[in-house]
C-alpha cells in the first residue's frame, strides 16, 4: 500500500502539469538563457511553423546589419513605392512617393509591426522583396536557424515561408547580442510619425517585469505567435512561443514560461544548447486556427516523412528557387496552391488577404491583421 502511494505521489504532479500543457492544445515553445544559449525548457521547438509578423525581426536584423556595417544611416531618407504602399494591415498607411526614415521604419516595425514600412526597408536594401527574401533566408542560415525560409519581409502568409521556434530563438539572441545599439529599440512603446503619437501593440512589452521588448505576430496558418525577452535579477532569458489560439494564451503561456525561468523551476534534463539542438524534425507547419480559406490541421497531421529542410550555409538565388521547387514536390503544402499561380520565388498574396484584411470571424479573432 505504502509503495502503490509513493507511486501515485510522484504520477499526480506529472499528470497535472501535463493536462496544464493540453490545456492550452498543441503549440511549439522554448525558452533559453541569454547568457550562453542554455535551453531551459522546450516543446515542439523543432517543428516547423508559419512565423506570421515574426518575420519582421528578421528584417530588423538586416537592418541593423546594413546599419552597422555603414551601408545605410538612421536618419536616411527612404520612398514607399507602390508595392510598399498596397500591403495590408497592419500598416502606416503609407502612400506611394511618401517618405519616412530609417529609424521611423524600424519603430514602425517594432511597435505597430507595419507591414508597409518593412517591404519599404526591404526595397531599399535588397532592391525587390523578392531579392531581399533571398537574402532573408541566407542571413538565416548563416546564423545557424537551418528550418527557417523566408519569401517576404513581412510575414504575410506564404506556404514555404516556414520557421521553428528555436531558429526564433537563436534569431532573437544573435539580435540581442550582435546589436547592442540597435537592440534597446525593441523596448519602445510608442513612437511618432508625422505628428501622430503611434502606440504599441506588444502587451508583454508594456506590462511583464524587466521585460526589453521583441515581437508579436499572427495569422490564420500560424495562430498567435511571441518572440519575448525579460531580465530580472542578472539573469536575461529569451521566450517564443507559436500556435497560442488566443492573443490572451499566447501572452499567458509566455508568462508562465518566463515565470518558471526566473523562478529556476525548470530542470532540463539532458542539457542541451539551442546552437547544438538536433534541427532534422521540421516537419511539416500545421494550420493553426480556423479561419481564412483552410481547415486547422494538427501539428504534423500532414507531414509525409519529407525532409525539406534547406541546410545550406550559403543562398543564391537559384538555390533560393531550387529549395522551393523542392518544397513544392516533396510536401503536402503543395495542395495549397490555390494561393498563387506565379513561379516559385514570386512573392504573391492571397485575394482574400487583400479584400478581407480586417474581417471579423466568429471566434472574435481577426482574420487577417497582424498583432
Amino acid at each position: 500500500m505504502n509503495t502503490v502511494k509513493s507511486i501515485l505521489l510522484f504520477l499526480i504532479p506529472t499528470l497535472l502539469l501535463l493536462v496544464s500543457e493540453l490545456s492550452y492544445g498543441q503549440h511549439a515553445e522554448i525558452i533559453i538563457d541569454a547568457e550562453n544559449g542554455s535551453v531551459l525548457h522546450d516543446v515542439n521547438a523543432t517543428h516547423s511553423w508559419y512565423p506570421a509578423s515574426l518575420t519582421k525581426v528578421m528584417t530588423l536584423y538586416m537592418t541593423f546589419d546594413a546599419l552597422q556595417s555603414g551601408k545605410i544611416h538612421i536618419y536616411d531618407t527612404l520612398t514607399a513605392s507602390q508595392h510598399a504602399s498596397r500591403q495590408p494591415n497592419s500598416k502606416l498607411g503609407l502612400r506611394q512617393g511618401e517618405t519616412l526614415t530609417v529609424k521611423d521604419a524600424v519603430l514602425a516595425l517594432i511597435t505597430r509591426s507595419a507591414n508597409d514600412a518593412a517591404v519599404v526597408l526591404a526595397e531599399h536594401l535588397g532592391g525587390t522583396e523578392e531579392s531581399f527574401a533571398v537574402k532573408m533566408t541566407t542571413k538565416a542560415h548563416e546564423l545557424g536557424m537551418y528550418d527557417s525560409h523566408f519569401m517576404n519581409a513581412t510575414g504575410l502568409p506564404h506556404q514555404w515561408q516556414v520557421t521553428t521556434s528555436r531558429d526564433m530563438a537563436i534569431l532573437a539572441w544573435k539580435t540581442q547580442r550582435n546589436f547592442p545599439n540597435y537592440y534597446p529599440y525593441f523596448s519602445s512603446h510608442s513612437f511618432n510619425f508625422k505628428g501622430r503619437e503611434l502606440r504599441g501593440i506588444n502587451k508583454f512589452t508594456a506590462s511583464y517585469p524587466g521585460a526589453e521588448g521583441m515581437k508579436t505576430g499572427f495569422t490564420c496558418g500560424s495562430g498567435y505567435n511571441l518572440i519575448s525577452v525579460a531580465s530580472q535579477n542578472g539573469k536575461r532569458l529569451i521566450g517564443v512561443i507559436l500556435g497560442g489560439m488566443t492573443s490572451a494564451e499566447r501572452y499567458q503561456l509566455m508568462i508562465t514560461m518566463m515565470n518558471n525561468g526566473f523562478a529556476n523551476k525548470f530542470n532540463p534534463y539532458p542539457a542541451k544548447n539551442i546552437s547544438t539542438m538536433s534541427t532534422n524534425s521540421a516537419g511539416i507547419p500545421p494550420y493553426q486556427l480556423g479561419c481564412g480559406n483552410m481547415a486547422p490541421t494538427s501539428l504534423g497531421s500532414n507531414d509525409n516523412g519529407s525532409n525539406y529542410k534547406v541546410h545550406h550555409r550559403s543562398v543564391s538565388k537559384s538555390t533560393h528557387s531550387h529549395s522551393i521547387n523542392h518544397l513544392k514536390k516533396n510536401t503536402h503544402l503543395a495542395k495549397h496552391k490555390k494561393t498563387t499561380k506565379s513561379k516559385p520565388v514570386k512573392v504573391t498574396y492571397k485575394p482574400q488577404e487583400t479584400k478581407k484584411k480586417n474581417t471579423k470571424i466568429k471566434s472574435g479573432k481577426t482574420n487577417y491583421h497582424h498583432t
